[in-house]
């Protein structure tokens, strides 16, 4: 027979919401830290843009 699960304290939910949440904004500050180094040109990193992969294809 069915049994009903015990129900979550708000602490633990609220834990674990902090966690996704911080979770977020870590991934969301690397994001714009990113976009605004590729828009400065200081970027390490190669990202061609769409004239220069077509110019490569002909």
């Amino acid at each position: 027979m069915a049994v009903p699960k015990k129900k979550t304290s708000k602490s633990k939910r609220d834990k674990r919401r902090a966690t996704w949440r911080r979770k977020a904004t870590l991934q969301a500050e690397k994001a714009l830290s990113l976009g605004k180094s590729i828009l400065t040109g200081r970027s390490t990193f190669y990202y061609p843009s769409d004239e220069e992969e077509e110019e490569e294809e002909e």
